[in-house]
């Protein structure tokens, strides 16, 4: 149980790809803060903090809930001291919470703009920051965010520019971070889907059941999560992963058990 005892921050951890990744790491041993702004369910989102750590503490880890919207620096700053204080440390940090908005520039409101940049941007930044002093005493520490590969290729730009800028903005924190804290063996990559995942914002947002059957569970990109953090922090830093790759380079084979539908038609996620 490589994880057993560390202990892993998690944003945005209520459900979706977050809750996956607490829940795989819970059942090695993990302790897992669920830092989110869920503490009572939403019909169209499911899962809050407690029920997040219900599950993880079903499943063999140790479980913090926080509430916590990460646009807020008091709100980061007071769950990263509670964890402090109830784990007594920070070896894994994962920035999942995102905010999103498929709309091209005429169509985006500035109040659309501003929560992705405060959530992806400015609270993934300033999340690491919290973090950092903390992970410098951490074994083998990680941090991990959710971003894709940046591509300067335009069409990447043209169907959603703000969305589009605020994500490659997180990997190039990842990449930032790599490198400022190479020194303090601190890792730092981003990790992103091949294929779009079966989320409540991919059913609510973006193509309903018909894009869900044609997705996978979050449950690839958390296996991924822990291949990527079970690496030595020294080595593995300053990527953008994705997650079938990744899975490959480990030996996994058989991807269909991944699939809402097995043997069904997959959707390649959208930067890819």
């Amino acid at each position: 149980m490589f994880f057993k005892g560390k202990t892993v921050f998690i944003t945005g951890a209520s459900r979706g790809i977050g809750k996956a990744i607490a829940l795989k790491l819970a059942a090695d041993g993990a302790q897992v803060v669920i830092a989110s702004k869920s503490v009572e369910e939403n019909p169209k989102l499911g899962g809050t903090i407690y029920s997040v750590a219900k599950e993880v503490a079903e499943a063999g880890g140790g479980a913090l809930p926080v509430q916590c919207d990460i646009r807020f620096e008091y709100q980061v700053e007071n769950a990263v001291a509670k964890t402090i204080e109830v784990f007594g440390g920070i070896d894994i940090l994962i920035n999942n919470a995102s905010a999103i908005s498929l709309t091209t520039i005429e169509k985006t409101e500035p109040r659309r703009f501003d929560l992705m940049h405060d959530i992806n941007v400015r609270g993934t930044f300033f999340v690491s920051k919290a973090c950092i002093p903390y992970l410098k005493k951490g074994i083998n520490p990680h941090i991990l965010n959710l971003s894709p590969p940046v591509n300067m290729q335009p069409k990447w730009f043209g169907a959603h520019l703000a969305y589009t800028l605020s994500k490659y903005n997180m990997s190039m924190i990842a990449m930032g971070l790599a490198e400022e804290l190479k020194k303090y063996k601190i890792a730092a990559n981003a990790l992103w889907p091949k294929t779009t995942i079966a989320t409540a914002a991919v059913q609510n947002l973006l193509g309903g059941d018909t894009l869900i059957q044609m997705s996978r569970t979050p449950a690839i990109v958390a296996d991924a999560a822990y291949y990527i953090l079970s690496r030595s922090s020294e080595t593995c830093t300053g990527n953008c992963f994705i997650d079938e790759e990744v899975l490959t380079e480990e030996g996994v084979t058989g991807f269909d058990k991944y699939s809402v539908l097995p043997g069904g038609k997959l959707y390649t996620d959208l930067f890819l």
